[in-house]
């Protein structure tokens, strides 16, 4: 294949096979973020530059290294979205919500980050994410938890551990970040380069290094849930009671920070020990103080999300939807009769394929081939007759009827 033909590294299509998938977890997705009273929107893919600058920071990697910006003819600073958090507080204060009361939103769509192409993280890949505005307390944190639990629980994917930490808040982690600073400083030469650029820009990500020479380092480092305050810990108390009282799963891990600067308090993850090293497929926390830093005001808000491709690697194969009825046409004289009747049975909601017309063995192969649960056979006699042979493809069995009747048939079989 010539390289003018070959897609981008870290960018491929989605397949019928795989989107087959992605439908299934939109679809639950769908459904349970609709019982929790959550509403769709759709985000343009392309925003300003500067909100992504402004809101998930200069000096994180998805600014700084991963995302794809460009200008356009105009001489606009734009970029192909990384993540929808900031793109939906943008639409929040765009459309005037902040005096609407609580905003319950979820979105599915492409995100794009110029990293490491490696096993479920690709340069665009799928997302599915849930944002939740003008919501302070820890009584809504638990809310999205069991929301986010519930999803994947439908989807059946088993072997999930939720992990959950608390990043405090302005009160209590700049006093925590100081001490937190000072124990990197001692220990600064035994930690690889990544550390110590996020020393001087994000000290708590460091928390987060993948090496494993860091975190040998890190065993005894200072923890911000030993740091709270009296208001961050009341909060997370809460929270961790709530998970009690719905039964779901759950482990402190003080370890987990976000690599945005915009999260506060709660922060969570989901993970799985069966994508290796990269083993998160849903994460999140909660951005108080985003909505105003965008230069709306105070707002608390929390939200997740998902990559469809990472949940997708988690699900078995799903099988391609069979059709309910193979048209067969019996020779030249039936074709535009054979072609009329598949598109009745279209219109009474049945999925048809028509088989082309040709030799009866070539169409009933085909048949075979799609699946069809009934095939319509349609000769000469059934045309002047104004009917149709249906025979199931499971029993053998097979009748002389009537388009109404064989869409009725048809409809109650493949419904039960």
């Amino acid at each position: 294949m010539s390289e003018q033909l070959r897609s981008i590294r870290g960018i491929h299509d989605g397949l019928p096979a795989e989107v087959r998938r992605w439908r299934y977890i939109e679809e639950v997705a769908q459904g349970v973020f609709a019982r929790y009273g959550f509403c769709e929107v759709r985000l343009p893919v392309l925003e300003p530059t500067a909100l992504f600058v402004r809101s998930v920071g200069s000096n994180t990697d998805i600014v700084s290294k991963e995302m794809y910006r460009f200008e356009d003819q105009g001489g606009d600073d734009i970029c192909l979205r990384p993540e929808g958090t900031a793109g939906s507080v943008r639409a929040y204060l765009q459309a005037g919500l902040t005096r609407s009361g609580a905003q319950r939103w979820f979105y599915i769509g492409p995100m794009f980050r110029r990293e490491r192409p490696q096993k479920g993280r690709l340069r665009q890949f799928q997302q599915i994410g849930a944002e939740w505005f003008g919501v302070s307390g820890p009584a809504e944190d638990v809310e999205i938890l069991a929301m986010a639990h519930a999803f994947l629980d439908e989807l059946g994917i088993a072997d999930l551990t939720l992990e959950i930490n608390s990043l405090g808040c302005p009160a209590c982690r700049p006093a925590y970040r100081d001490k937190l600073l000072a124990f990197l400083k001692q220990r600064s030469d035994d930690l690889c380069g990544t550390c110590h650029t996020r020393m001087d820009t994000n000290p708590l990500r460091v928390l987060d290094c993948k090496t494993a020479s860091c975190q040998a380092q890190l065993n005894d480092a200072p923890e911000m849930i030993a740091h709270l305050c009296a208001d961050c810990q009341s909060h997370f108390d809460t929270l961790i009671s709530g998970l009690q009282a719905l039964d779901i799963p759950h482990r402190i891990n003080p370890r987990i920070v976000r690599g945005l600067d915009y999260y506060n308090r709660t922060a969570f993850e989901i993970i799985t020990g069966k994508l290796g090293a990269q083993g998160t497929v849903l994460a999140g926390g909660r951005y108080d103080g985003l909505v105003e830093e965008q230069g709306g005001p105070p707002t608390p808000a929390i939200g997740f999300a998902a990559g469809l491709e990472r949940l997708a690697m988690l699900l078995p194969e799903i099988a391609d939807t069979q059709a309910d009825v193979a048209v067969i046409a019996l020779g030249d004289a039936v074709s535009a009769y054979a072609l009329k009747i598949a598109d009745q049975l279209r219109r009474g909601g049945c999925r048809v394929i028509h088989c082309g017309g040709g030799s009866a063995k070539r169409q009933f192969k085909l048949a075979d081939r799609e699946r069809a649960r009934f095939v319509a056979v349609i000769g000469e006699d059934e045309m002047h007759a104004a009917s149709l042979r249906l025979k199931d493809m499971q029993s053998g069995e097979q009748v002389d009827v009537s388009v109404q009747t064989a869409i009725a048939q048809c409809r109650s079989m493949t419904a039960s």
